[in-house]
This record gives C-alpha cells, structure tokens and sequence, in this order.
C-alpha cells in the first residue's frame, strides 16, 4: 500500500536526488520538537514504514502526542532497522527458522519464505571458556578448546549464513557483539534503498543497549521475538515513558566509568524505571567520552529500563572518527542528523526536550565502587567493602546475607598449589576477570589498569598463583592499544594474560577453579569471591564455588587480586609488601585521569580499527576451514547432541483452536522474589548428577565432552532437562537450595525435570508461583521455551521483568500477575492447592481471571498479555507458530 506520508521525502543533498529522508519537521507540527529524542526515532520508523496495516497514520498521531499518550497504555508497532545476535541465542533461532522452513513445507507453502526480511548480524562471543589461563599460549589453547567443544555448533551457523539470505555472521574470535557493534556494525545512519534513516536495532541479548550510548536507539528482546522481527514484523510495544536523566558536574580525577554506572544502577532502581526510556541529557553529558556513555548504557537492564538512550553530538561524531568510519558517511550522518532536528548540544539548555520526569546526579559526588556481593544493583562504595563483606557473612541468607556463624568468621582451610603451601579464608578472591563488554569497550578503565599493573610490578608486587585471573577483550584493537602502550607485559605478569576474545566469565564461562582451591572451598563451606568487571553477578553465574562475586572496574579488579581478599580497606591497609619490606598502598598506584587520557590519545588510533575491522570476517582459518551446505532445508543428523529439530511444530495445524481453561494445574516450584533467567535456564557448567548429564551420558558422551547449557542450546533434550537446573534456585517446598521439587502425588523430592515429566506422563498441567521481578537477568529464550516444554502452563508471580514476560508470551506461556497488593502469603497460598485458571472465550489485554482453588478459594489475577498483538500470538500458542500459519497460507 502507498505511504500517505510519502509527501514528506525529500533529498538530502541537492547533488544527489536520488537520496532521500523523510524530514519530519515539514509535518510542521509544533509537538515534533517537543518530543524525546528517543521517541523522534519511534515517530521516524512508523512515518517511514506507514503502510496502513501494519503500520497506520493512527500510529503516528499517537507517536506525535506521546506528553498525553504515554499515560494511556497505547500500543504502537516500531520497525528496527537491524537486529543482532550473539551465538548462544543466535544458534536457537537458527534452529527455529530450520524448523519452521520445514513446517512451512508441510503445511503445503513455500520455505524460502522463511527468511530474514531485516537485516541480522550474528556476532559467535558466548562460547570460549577460560580453560587455561597464566600461559604465553593460554588464547591459543582456549580458542582450539572452543573449536574441538562447538564444531557442530559452528557449522550448523555456517549454513545458516549462507541458506538465509540478509545475515551476516562474524566469526568466532573476533570480540564481543556489543563491543564489534559500537566499533565496526553500527551504521548510526542507515543509507539504503534510497533513503537515509536513523539506525536502530533490537537484539538478542539484553545488553544491546550498550549502543544507545552512540545514539543508536537499541534494546534487548526475547529470541522468539527477535526472529518475528527479522522476518518483517514490527514489534509491538507499549508508547514508554521517558525518564530524562540529567547529569551536571565533572567527575573526580580518581573515578571510573564503571563507578559512574554502578552509581546510575543504583540510582535508577531506586527511581524505578522498568519498562520505560531513560534518556540522558545536561551538560554533564558533554564531559563523558562515547566510552563512558555505552558502559552507562550497557547497564540499562540492571536498572530494568528498556533503553538508555544518549542523542547523537559533536562526540559521537568523533569517535565515528576514532574508530575508522568512513569520511563521507560520517558527513551524510551528521548532515540528515541535523536537518531531521536529531542532532544533540547537551550544553544548549534550549533543546531539552518533555520528559514523563526528570533525575539528576552531579558527576562529581560519584565515589569509587564496586557491587555485590549477588546483584548489580547493590552498590557498595570501596571504603565500605570489607565492613560489608563482614556484615553480609553473618546477616541471614539473602541478596546481601550468607548465615555464616560468628563463629566461623575467621575460619582457614590450608592446602597446596604447585607444591607451594597456601590459605584460603571467607572472602579470599579465587576468580580476578577483566572481562564482559561493559567495560572492555572503554580505553580509559582498560589502560587504566594496564598503567596500574605497571605500577604494581615495579612496585614488586604479586598475584598469588592460585587465583584465576584473565583478560578476555572485547575486541583485536583492544590487544592492539594495550600492546602498542607497552602495559601488556605488565599485565601479563601478574597473571592477566589475553585468554579469549568473547564474553567468558561474566556469562559463567571461568572455567575450572585449581582442584585444591574447589576443594579448600567445599571443606570450609567458605564464602569464596569472585571479582569481575561484568554487569552480572547473580548467585550461581560466575561459577559454582563463588558465592560472592563483586562487579569492579578494571583497575580494581587487579587490587583485589593482588590484595587476595575482599576484606582489605585501601585507605588504611597496604595492597602488599615489597621485597624491601615497604608497604604499598592502592594510592601509590592508582593512574591519574590525566595519565590515562595522555596514554589514550597517542595510542587509540583510527588506524587500529581499521587494520582490525578490515579483516574481521575472514581472518579466523579455523572458521574458514568449516565445511557446510547450503541447502534451503537442514539437513538434521539424528546422532548430533548439539543441534536437534525442535518438537515446537510437530502437531501444528492451518487451523486455530480456540484458547482453553487449565484445569487442576499442580504447582511444580514456589520460588522467591528476583527469579532470574540463570534461575531458569543456566548458561553454565552442566553439573555431573543433573538430567542433562544422564542424557549426555546415553549419548556415549564422557563429563569432559558436556560443555555448557549455552552451547547446546540448540539441543531442546538437554535444555528442557537443563531448566530450573541451577544448584542456587530456592524453592519453598524443599529446605535448601538445589535445582529440585516435590512430586505431590508421591510426595517424592526429584529433580525438578523429573517430577515435571511424571506430572506429564500423568497428564497434569503445571504452573510455577513466584515473587517480583520473575525473569531479571540475561535475555534467554530458553528460559520460555524450558518451562513450556516441562509442561508449564502458567506462571503466577507478583512482576515480571520485561524481556521475560514477552518470551513467555511468544512461547504460548501464560504470565499472570497478582493484583495490587496481593501476593501468595497475603492469599494464603501454600503451592499445595491444586489450580484451576478460566481462560474466557472473549480476551482484552491485562484482563483480570478467576483462578479456583481445588480448598474453594476463588481469586482474581491479571493476565500479562499487554496488547492486542500479544493476544493474537496467544491464540495461535506463540508467535512462531503466528508466523508459520501466515507463512504457509
């Protein structure tokens, strides 16, 4: 259908009428320079795309009146210019789209159809492990680890990229796909089919808006609905609030980035932000480099808002520049960012836009942090940390509590490490990561700790040689500036040798502890730490023997190891001793701001980015050695434990079957508040005596053979056996903490996967109860797809995280929500009761439903299906099988 706002395209350059933009300001509607920046993005897409079915002029008023709609609950259709995948969520929707292909077919349509409409990039990161570390060879050896362990994985992916069209797969190796999209992917203006438009994207991992700091408006969905998206669906999505974040001030000489965002976290969780934009403005924003901004916008879901967007500015310009973009699309981007009215002067009050309500922080009260000991959220300034770490040993178990008897405070275990005689304690660092894109991304905290390091050994100090310690960069030019500034022998030598280019420890990928620290820590019960600078520190994540695990940024992740503790107060106790006998303290050592800024402006070069980016997509031989097909349909291996054709569209029809009541429902889990998707669906080691490992071990597979919950991922066997497993979940049936229910009609404790598989054989439905903030943590379509294969039907809980609930939504999952007010204790609810859920034949998004107790209690629930949209995707029991049915017909 015609665009009835065609009339608005225009060229951008007279030389060029062949190039055009739609200029919104000839709407000539007073309200167009009111709006948020964010939402000019929103209003952009939907006047571009208006077709008047997916997208209509309806649409696009209520955009225009975002100060009166965004308290209206109105659902509005955005079309992202891309999506991004990273491996551990990109092989499922690879394998999804095989699946459908082949249920397209059956279904009597063709299965080309099946095939990216937006353009995808697929960034392989999550796979690399810290196998070994503290060795010249240590990147080699773990690189040909990840190979032998994901070969199937990767040539499964290499088909892929080359049977769909539009998808650009960047090899293993490579970096982390936040840090490759801010350096090398992001376009921040789209030059295609004629026409300039913003760039904007949705990702599969929920730290894709670490690129609203370049002013790319981006954030986290569920796989599933990442896939609807590539295959030309708009999302639907409630018009958000904007909450604009104004920062004044200079930060010390002495802070971080990563300060600054734990200090923002904590901040915006206070305010309260889910499901809405933060927006950042102020002429604080002017003194933060692009760095600094996309870690601020990488924590965007620890603070639980959807995007945390910062407007294009002279900055953003130059670090276009920095990294190596091309001169005359840098010009093309400022020029259409200016002449649509989205070019940003933080120091120009008069561009402040409306804001739903507005924060301030002054940069220059930020003091030096960390978080932990389980949450990002929880900040803890570092003259604090060993008070803390104290107080939460004793405190009852809890985000900030261990139940650890006053007695047993001061408890050591000894053993030996190489032949050499050590001590472990409550507190003592096992695990030192410089690590994850959050911080990998910014020059300053990474050389930053290269000048410390330095500093550290001519000082004379050490690590101790137990301690993993590792530097995973997020990209080849961060080896390259760290290298070229002469600090990586400095951080080589104590033990922060280059062991990978990907995610690694902050996703769980630490690889094994040394045996006699494992076992110092099991004999002791001791409260082991791990210190990271990552953006996710949930209990059980980092690895199962660090139940405390503190996110730092760079340079004080290599204090604390050198330091060996968390319970060290810098300002009055010594980092070490040197051979001389003098005491070294953390301020002998600290760079200044100044010195960091001197090293980065002669060694951060175009020229790196581009000698690394020129050559990303070919550069890895082992990659280019995989031999795959490119058949239109996959061919699936029946023997392969890696990749499986999923049971998702085996009994799926042309014809709808009108929604059904759930009748008698058992409660499988009745977990806490917090439930996060590493909860649900771990990433992680696959523990030894789990479901998933007698699977493994039918399969004529040995423990060393298992890998990780992320890398089979495209295995629904090992993953529907693999959820709920985490060695953490608390589940309120059982007195302690393991991944295991109670089967109510034997009364027998079970792992969680078999006690669902009874209940299924017996033909029962399931539902979970849960507290607030049900499915926080990492994107993970896994975390959906799990409990609907185990059977769950429902889950009942008090709030959802956002990413979450629409996963669920998209797997035909029921999210219901308590009414205001109430929760399971105030019902009297026990988990107990049987449960019957009135499913009515007419559905209003957020309708309330009865739910009947087999006791007699009657109460009402509201049923999470936000908009029409999400109702039209429950009807056909998901959005994939929506997808197949428009497909095929």
């Amino acid at each position: 259908m015609s665009n009835p706002f065609a009339w608005l395209a225009e060229p951008l350059d007279s030389n060029q009428p062949a190039k055009k933009f739609f200029n919104l300001n000839k709407l000539g509607d007073a309200r167009y320079g009111r709006l948020p920046f964010s939402i000019k993005v929103l209003l952009e897409a939907a006047v571009r795309n208006c077709d008047e079915f997916l997208v209509k002029k309806e649409d696009v008023e209520n955009i225009l009146s975002w100060n009166v709609m965004q308290n209206k609950n109105v659902e509005v259709p955005f079309n992202p210019a891309r999506v991004i995948l990273q491996d551990l969520t990109g092989v499922p929707a690879v394998v999804d789209f095989a699946a459908m292909r082949d249920a397209v077919k059956k279904l009597g349509g063709d299965p080309e159809k099946i095939n990216p409409i937006c353009p995808a990039d697929l960034v392989i990161d999550h796979s690399i492990q810290v196998d070994f570390n503290r060795r010249s060879d240590s990147l080699q050896k773990n690189q040909e680890l990840e190979f032998e362990r994901n070969k199937e994985r990767f040539e499964f992916l290499k088909w892929g990229s080359k049977a769909f069209h539009n998808m650009k797969i960047i090899p293993p190796g490579s970096g982390i796909v936040h840090q490759v999209n801010l350096e090398y992917l992001a376009r921040v203006v789209f030059d295609q089919n004629g026409y300039y438009y913003p760039d904007s994207l949705v990702g599969t991992d929920s730290h894709t808006t670490m690129i609203d700091g370049l002013g790319v408006l981006g954030w986290g969905v569920g796989g599933i609905e990442a896939e609807a998206v590539m295959l030309g669906q708009p999302i639907s999505m409630v018009l958000p609030k904007v909450v604009g974040y104004k920062l004044m001030g200079n930060p010390h000489p002495l802070v971080t980035s990563t300060d600054i965002v734990l200090t923002v976290t904590k901040h915006l969780r206070q305010v309260g932000v889910v499901g809405k934009f933060v927006e950042f403005f102020g002429p604080g924003v002017a003194q933060l480099s692009i760095a600094d901004r996309a870690t601020i916008a990488n924590m965007c879901p620890e603070y639980g808002a959807t995007a945390a967007f910062f407007p294009v500015d002279e900055v953003s310009i130059g670090y276009l520049i920095q990294t190596g973009r091309d001169e005359e699309k840098i010009k093309h981007i400022k020029n259409y960012l200016v002449a649509v009215g989205m070019f940003r002067d933080f120091n120009n009050s008069a561009q402040d836009p409306d804001f739903t309500q507005v924060v301030e922080l002054d940069l220059h009260t930020v003091v030096p942090c960390c978080s932990g000991p389980k949450r990002p959220q929880d900040k803890v300034a570092v003259s604090e940390m060993k008070k803390d770490f104290e107080t939460c040993l004793g405190a009852k178990q809890g985000f900030k509590g261990f139940s650890v008897a006053p007695d047993r405070h001061t408890d050591r275990v000894k053993f030996v490490h190489n032949g050499s005689d050590f001590e472990l304690t409550h507190g003592s660092v096992v695990i030192a990561a410089i690590t994850s894109c959050t911080n990998t991304s910014n020059p300053s905290v990474m050389l930053g700790a290269g000048l410390l390091a330095k500093k550290a050994v001519d000082a004379g100090l050490t690590v101790k040689p137990y301690i993993k310690t590792s530097l995973s960069p997020g990209s080849g030019v961060v080896t390259y500036y760290l290298r070229e500034s002469g600090v990586m022998p400095y951080l080589a030598q104590l033990g922060f040798d280059v062991v990978g280019y990907g995610c690694m420890t902050c996703i769980g990928n630490s690889g094994p502890l040394p045996e006699p620290v494992a076992e110092a820590i099991t004999q002791g019960d001791l409260i082991a730490v791990g210190v990271l600078s990552g953006n996710r520190n949930f209990e059980g994540r980092i690895h199962p023997n660090t139940r405390a695990n503190y996110l730092a940024s760079p340079p004080l992740v290599i204090a604390y190891a050198i330091a060996g503790t968390i319970r060290i107060d810098f300002e009055i106790e010594p980092l070490g001793v040197n051979a001389e006998g003098k005491e070294i303290f953390l301020r002998d050592l600290w760079p200044t701001r100044d010195e960091i800024q001197a090293v980065e402006h002669q060694y951060v070069i175009p020229g790196m980015f581009k000698e690394v980016y020129q050559k990303i997509e070919t550069v890895n031989e082992s990659w280019n050695a995989l031999d795959a097909p490119s058949d239109t349909l996959y061919t699936w291996n029946p023997k392969s434990t890696y990749i499986k054709s999923p049971p998702f569209f085996e009994n799926l029809t042309l014809e709808l079957e009108p929604p059904k009541s759930i009748a008698d429902a058992y409660v499988l889990l009745n977990l806490g508040d917090s439930v996060t998707t590493d909860h649900i669906s771990p990433a992680g080691n696959i523990a030894r005596n789990s479901p998933a490992a007698r699977y493994l071990t039918t399969r004529s597979l040995t423990p060393r053979e298992f890998n990780s919950y992320g890398s089979r991922r495209g295995n629904d066997a090992v993953m529907v056996r693999g959820t709920f497993a985490n060695i953490r979940l608390s589940n309120k049936f059982i007195n302690k903490q393991a991944p295991q229910t109670i089967h109510f009609p034997s009364g027998e404790t079970l792992d969680v996967f078999d006690a669902a598989e009874r209940y299924k054989q017996a033909g029962h439905p399931l539902i979970v109860l849960t507290g607030k903030e049900y499915g926080s943590g990492s994107s993970r379509d896994w975390a959906a797809k799990g409990p609907f294969l185990l059977g769950i039907k429902a889950i009942l809980a008090e709030s959802y995280e956002r990413i979450h609930r629409s996963n669920l939504v998209g797997m035909g999952v029921i999210p219901l929500q308590y009414l205001p007010g109430e929760d399971a204790e105030s019902l009297g609810l026990t988990g107990r009761e049987r449960y019957t859920i009135v499913i009515p034949e007419e559905l209003a998004p957020r309708m309330k439903v009865q739910i009947k107790l087999d006791t007699g209690k009657t109460f009402q629930a509201i049923m999470r299906f936000d908009t029409d949209v999400e109702l039209t995707y429950f009807r056909n029991g998901g959005i994939l099988n929506y997808m197949i049915r428009k497909m095929a017909s």
